[in-house]
């Protein structure tokens, strides 16, 4: 087995089963030293028993690049395997199954911690038909969001992936900021260019109910819009601690969106968990659309997914309203009215 693919892959189940972030690093880092060097130097050092010499390969990452260059499984990614036959959640195995795909990722063009192409592989491994890549906007510099130069480089990257998959779509995307007066933060020839445009919230979430509503309103209304993100901003857990709901009038916002097309989202992250049960019936009574999306930012992140739809068969929501259990020609369909 190819060492630095067992790595990654540890790194992926790592992630998957929210695993403390250095741990999976580790990993990573060690997968990043062995791809630099020659296959006869790595077979030296470990006939030497110099492996972990190297700075960044500890005991452990040592003895999975040892048994992978023994042409068998490591033993520690056996484990894993095996634990990631579990599912995440206690339920929605029903409509987790049914999902095709997820409009809502990042890699390490804004902050997320994987080049494209591995975000790529992980999302047709979980056997995703289609991934939205949508790096963050340039008003997020904390994220190291996308100016209009660096989109228009990605696309082509995005451009040279999709000549290489037949089978496999990645979509040309965005999170955009939903800016202070309800403009979206980016050029409105770029986001003509994108198929998927995730508007979100990131700043001033403490405003008063009337100017967020206002704000989001304004967002919801662009017909560039496709998806609301991760409508209320709260955090319930995790290292970031937790966060109160934005406040905004959820009847006004979910009518306009059901009125524009525009699907509200189930961001499946376990620290988001957005829109909270009670506000994600509201949407469901007035007839919107749902996405339910990982907001992964890292490759095993990308099955969170089944979190979301735990959520959203809980609460009742139709499979056929879930934009994402779309094939992808009815989801490009949904999303070219916007266009």
């Amino acid at each position: 087995m190819d060492p630095v693919e067992a790595l990654e892959e540890i790194s992926f189940w790592l992630e998957r089963g929210r695993a403390e972030s250095f741990k999976v690093q580790a990993f990573r880092k060690a997968a990043d030293v062995v791809r630099q060097l020659p296959p006869d130097e790595l077979v030296r050092l470990i006939r030497n028993g110099r492996l972990t010499s190297l700075k960044g390969v500890g005991s452990r990452s040592a003895e999975v690049i040892t048994q992978a260059l023994e042409d068998r499984v490591p033993e520690y990614l056996e484990t894993l395997r095996e634990r990631g036959t579990e599912s995440l959640a206690s339920g929605g195995h029903t409509l987790s199954s049914a999902l095709r795909g997820d409009l809502h990722s990042h890699s390490n063009w804004s902050d997320g911690g994987s080049p494209i192409e591995t975000m790529v592989a992980a999302a047709r491994t979980l056997g995703r038909e289609y991934l939205a890549l949508t790096d963050h906007s340039p008003n997020l510099q904390i994220a190291n969001g996308l100016s209009a130069e660096r989109l228009d480089q990605q696309l082509a990257v995005v451009d040279g992936i999709n000549a290489d998959h037949d089978e496999f779509r990645l979509l040309k995307g965005i999170e955009v900021d939903i800016l202070e007066d309800g403009t979206l933060d980016q050029l409105p020839e770029m986001l003509d260019r994108l198929e998927v445009v995730v508007a979100s919230v990131h700043s001033k979430l403490r405003s008063d109910k009337k100017t967020m509503t206002k704000r989001m309103l304004a967002g919801v209304r662009n017909p560039h819009t496709n998806v609301l993100g991760h409508c209320t901003g709260r955090l319930v857990q995790g290292s970031r601690g937790t966060r109160p709901e934005s406040e905004f009038d959820a009847a006004k916002v979910f009518a306009e969106c059901a009125e524009w097309g525009v699907a509200v989202e189930i961001n499946s992250r376990p620290e988001r968990q957005d829109p909270p049960d009670k506000l994600m019936r509201m949407a469901l009574d007035a007839g919107c659309l749902f996405s339910i999306d990982s907001d992964a930012h890292a490759p095993g992140q990308l099955d969170f997914l089944q979190y979301g739809a735990e959520r959203a068969e809980a609460v009742g929501v139709p499979e056929a309203r879930i934009v994402t259990t779309w094939p992808l020609e009815q989801l490009k369909e949904w999303l070219s009215l916007k266009k």
